[in-house]
């Protein structure tokens, strides 16, 4: 049965939290809120915190720089998943992934699902890997922040979850460059 594995540590992430808008400001940005206050209260660090345009190459600046910044872990995004023409994030996020998880869309659409119906359709929520640093691309609502967090990211960002989890593989993610 899935669950907290009391008989390891927790272990603490360094995570970056990016609110992609065009109207938002640190003042009302309640997504990005949502997304810090349940990292903190996990047991993370929000270490890094952003509001950048809708703008696929802001977008992909930003991650670049958290992506090479070896104290940061994790990437969790807010906004521009959508279908209209300035939501570019999955785009952005995807331009710089060594690898996708393309499970963490299916299961946050299921999750979503349970709560808004056939509405979730309208999400392009994607997740990935990169240069070692875990992304992560939700939508803009406080809503689906609380869904991602909650449903997904709470147990697969504690190294505790069993069967298996996110934390315990970082140390394997770029093994690749250390082949012959």
């Amino acid at each position: 049965m899935p669950g907290i594995d009391e008989t390891r540590d927790f272990i603490s992430l360094n995570i970056a939290v990016l609110t992609v808008s065009d109207t938002r400001t640190p003042e009302d940005d309640k997504s990005g809120d949502t997304l810090a206050d349940r990292i903190t209260k996990a047991g993370h660090r929000v270490t890094a915190r952003r509001i950048v345009l809708d703008d696929e190459p802001l977008i992909r600046a930003a991650l670049k720089s958290w992506i090479a910044d070896e104290t940061i872990d994790v990437v969790i995004s807010t906004g521009g998943t959508g279908l209209t023409g300035r939501d570019v994030t999955p785009e952005a996020f995807k331009s710089v992934y060594d690898k996708e998880i393309d499970g963490f869309s299916a299961l946050f659409h299921r999750i979503s699902y349970d709560k808004i119906g056939t509405s979730t359709i309208q999400s392009r929520a994607t997740a990935g890997v990169a240069g070692g640093t875990f992304l992560f691309a939700l939508p803009g609502s406080p809503g689906a922040c609380k869904d991602g967090w909650d449903e997904i990211l709470v147990h697969q960002l504690d190294f505790r979850f069993r069967p298996c989890n996110f934390v315990e593989i970082m140390p394997r993610l770029e093994e690749h460059k250390q082949r012959k």
